[in-house]
Formats: C-alpha cells, structure tokens, sequence
C-alpha cells in the first residue's frame, strides 16, 4: 500500500520508511498540500498523514476539502493529521469536524508507528468508512430511478429521488455533486424550470440528462440552462457508471482548482503585505526619525551608488557637506527640544529646496549631506548657495512664536579622477574652510570661497 505523507518533518518521513517500505509499502513524500494539490499525489495513495498546521493551507483544510462533496474518491482514504505538540480537546474537536481518523505525532518511534498504522495498512476493519456518494434523482420514472440506483450502490453511490417541488431543500441537505435529470414529468419545459430553480439558488451541480431530445432547438436550450452530459434511453449500465464518475471527478477536480487558485489568492495577498511591510521596514532603517530625511545608512549606499555611475557611465553628481554653524549655542541658550525643532525646520527648506531627483541627508547631530544628480560643480555650488541664502534670510519661527536666526556652511565638490574617500576628506576640508573663513558661506573643494556674494564677517 502507499502512504502519502505531506509534512515539513523530514525525520519523520524517514522513520515512516524505516517501518513499512521493508514490508513492501511506499512512503511518498510531499513538502506542503500546494505540492500535493499541484501533482495529484493522492491518486494512488491509500493512507494519508498531512501537518496538522502550516500555511497557507492547514491540515484540517485539507481534511475537509478531500472529505467534501466528491467522496466517492476518498471515502476509503484514511487521513492522520501530525501534531508536533501535545493533543488537546480542540485538536479533536478540529479532527472530528474535519472527518479525520486520528493523530499521529510528529516525534513517534517507529515501535509507535507500527502500532498505529500497521493495522490500518494491513486493512483492519477498524477504519471507518467513508459514506455513500449522494447523487440527486428527478424526474425520472420510478423503474429507471430504481435501475439507476441498483446500479450505482455498488459503487459507492447512493440515489436519491424526492418530488420535484422538493428538489431545492433535498440538494440544500444532500450537496449532491451530480443530478440525474429525467423528462418524464412534463418534457422539456418542467426539466428548464427545475435547472433554472436549482441555478437561482445556486444549488445546480453536474447534471445528467436521461432521455431522447431530438429537437436541436430544446437541446441547445438545454445546454444552455445547465446540462453537462446527455445518456440516452435505453439505459446503459456503463454508459450512466462512466457519466456518474466522470461528473463526480470533475466536480472534485473543480474543487481543488478553486481551493488551489484561493491557496495562490491568500499567497499573493501575503506577498503584498510583506512586501508593504518590508518597505515601510526599509523606510524605517533608512530614514532619520528627527528630521524624516535619510540617514547615514542611506547616503553611504547612495554615495557608493552614485560613484559607481560616475565610473562605469561617467554620470556626473555633486556631494554637497552643511553643517549648522553655533548649534550648540542654540542648544545652550534654548534647550534642546528647541534645536531639535530647528534641525526639523532647517531639513524642511532643504528638501523643498531640492529637484524630486536629488537626495537630502541628516548625517550627524547638525551635518547635513546633498546629492545632486547629473550636475556639475558649478551648479552644486549655486544650489548650496541657495541653500544657503535661504537659510540666512528667513528667520525661524518657533511654537512659542520665538524668533531664531541660524545659518549654514556648506563645502561642495565632485569626483572628478579620485576616489571615493578622497572627495569625502577633500568636501569635508572645505566644509571646515568654510566655518574658518567665518561660517555662512559655500567652499568649493580645491577651488576656495564660491562668490556671487560675500558675507560680512
């Protein structure tokens, strides 16, 4: 016999093999039901032992989606359900609305295997079995329902012929997967208005015609309204066996399309989420929570981004270093939540200062960092003047209507043939001949004090 077990528990599936494959049996292995779902595997299986838990389909789901309305296909399939924890009250109440047969842990010797799947592999009677396949009988004359039925039993179906006014509250009981429609209470017309009954209430399975239509104009009405197999009088055995298992396959085959597509539906709806949460993740470790610029992190990737570009493209940037000139004046004199609303205000006109394709930096306690993109230094340093002039000509305004007037220096430079750490040391060198020079102004590096207007000392 074959045993099919869908489990993350490798040593579990080994051990499985040490007990039965020495006796002849074979242990298949899947990683998750969306595996097994995907190849079929149960086809040829005559046990089953699935993961109690996992995502994004659990074993209880599983469980109830093979007990469903194709039980013809399983009715005799044994399903254990793994734990790897302890059994409680709620894992059998679970099992027992899912139609299971019983647990098997996860750490079991093989000794506890042999003892518990042994019997059911050596076919004991033991196991209970699964019920009759319901198929729903209408309109059909009382020796051909009774043909029908005669016939089906021993095949593990089981028919069910209420009158016709009945038929919507017999299939809300029954969820027959398959319909024997007959035309021997009122033709055609009564079949159309019993499909279409069945079809509102959204209770229209697989349906069977039974009888002659020779007219093409009924037939295609017929098809229309819901008839998905035609078997003519007079009845054949095989011909309504093989429509039967044929319909009860296709509807079980629909089930797992629409349980594997809302598997796939829940996978990219977590997928998305995740996607979302790594995102706001990212902006979180990328971003300064003071200022909600970028922080170091940030510019050191997009500093070495934007240096590769310039190697391989010859792309050209400009890094431009500021840095907030007496803040610890401001931090003295005011207090501290005090310079952190001017690092807030000052990072504001920087970023409304900048194109949407330039990047803004909060790199220390008051340093800042500009990249500008495709920009030559002349222009990186008429935006750090900007920059500048912004700052110097508009005091800012506190909360508590308190007026204060800080200013900026700034060193600008670009790569030109260096590398790396040396545009850094040399924007860095004129950073601080800026502060010496007086603060409040732009150096370029290796070019001195930019000059469309001179500050007073």
């Amino acid at each position: 016999m074959n045993l099919l077990v869908i489990t993350r528990h490798e040593d579990l599936v080994e051990r499985l093999r040490m007990a039965f494959e020495g006796a002849g049996h074979l242990v298949m292995h899947a990683a998750d039901p969306l595996e097994a779902l995907a190849r079929d595997a149960w086809g040829q299986a005559q046990v089953l032992l699935a993961d109690s838990g996992g995502e994004p389909m659990d074993g209880y789901r599983l469980c109830r989606l093979l007990r469903g309305e194709s039980r013809v296909l399983f009715q005799n399939l044994p399903i254990f359900l793994i734990l790897d924890h302890a059994q409680t009250e709620e894992d059998l109440r679970a099992l027992g609305e899912a139609g299971g047969d019983g647990f098997i842990a996860a750490g079991s010797s093989i000794q506890l295997l042999l003892n518990h799947l042994g019997p059911v592999l050596a076919g004991s009677a033991s196991h209970q079995e699964g019920r009759a396949v319901p198929i729903l009988a209408l309109g059909l004359r009382a020796g051909l329902a009774q043909q029908a039925r005669d016939l089906l039993s021993h095949f593990g179906m089981e028919i069910h012929s209420p009158p016709l006014r009945n038929a919507q509250e017999a299939q809300r009981a029954l969820k027959a997967p398959v319909l024997l429609l007959g035309l021997s209470a009122g033709g055609v017309p009564q079949a159309l208005a019993t499909l279409a009954r069945l079809r509102d209430q959204g209770l229209l399975p697989y349906t069977i015609l039974l009888g002659q239509v020779k007219d093409e104009t009924a037939q295609r009405k017929l098809l229309l309204a819901g008839i998905s197999d035609w078997v003519p009088l007079p009845l054949a055995g095989p011909r309504l066996l093989h429509a039967c298992k044929r319909a009860i396959e296709w509807m079980h085959a629909r089930r797992i399309q629409t349980e594997y597509e809302s598997a796939i539906h829940d996978l990219r709806e977590r997928r998305s989420m995740l996607e979302i949460e790594t995102a706001a993740l990212r902006n979180e470790v990328l971003m300064d929570p003071l200022t909600e610029l970028l922080n170091r992190r940030a510019f050191d990737q997009n500093l070495e981004h934007a240096m590769r570009q310039w190697e391989r493209h010859r792309r050209s940037f400009v890094l431009v270093l500021g840095d907030v000139d007496h803040f610890k004046l401001i931090n003295d004199r005011f207090g501290h939540p005090v310079g952190d609303e001017v690092l807030r205000q000052l990072a504001a006109r920087i970023r409304l200062s900048l194109r949407k394709s330039d990047l803004a930096f909060r790199i220390g306690g008051e340093e800042f960092a500009v990249l500008l993109t495709e920009t030559s230094v002349k222009a990186g340093a008429e935006v750090a003047e900007k920059l500048r002039r912004r700052i110097d000509e508009e005091p800012l305004v506190l909360a508590s209507g308190q007026p204060i007037f800080p200013t900026m220096s700034f060193g600008v430079g670009g790569p030109g043939a260096i590398t790396l750490p040396t545009l850094v040391a040399q924007v860095d060198k004129a950073l601080y001949q800026a502060k010496h020079l007086g603060r409040n102004r732009v150096v370029v590096a290796n070019q001195g004090e930019y000059s469309p207007r001179k500050p007073a000392n």
